[in-house]
């Protein structure tokens, strides 16, 4: 089982951020097919083969993703798109 772990520093503000995480969340949740429920400030992500969280702080954004067997394969590609869709979400 491979994990990925993508954080980022933000001058946001919880709130700011929380609106940018759910923009994330949207995104990666309509590219994998991921089901979401919200939990104060952290989401937490569940699909075929990947299961997570994303935890929004006051200056910072924690991509925690767990890939089976066969997604860890891909878990290189799968990192880059995560790195991406949030640095695109937090730069817009």
């Amino acid at each position: 089982m491979a994990k990925i772990t993508v954080e980022r520093p933000h001058a946001l503000g919880r709130e700011k951020a929380r609106e940018k995480a759910e923009q994330l969340v949207q995104k990666l949740s309509d590219k994998y097919g991921l089901a979401h429920e919200w939990s104060g400030d952290t989401v937490k992500l569940e699909g075929n083969g990947a299961k997570g969280k994303v935890e929004v702080e006051e200056a910072l954004i924690r991509i925690n993703i767990e890939l089976n067997f066969i997604l860890s394969t891909m878990s290189g590609s799968i990192k880059t798109e995560v790195e991406r869709v949030l640095d695109k979400a937090l730069a817009a």
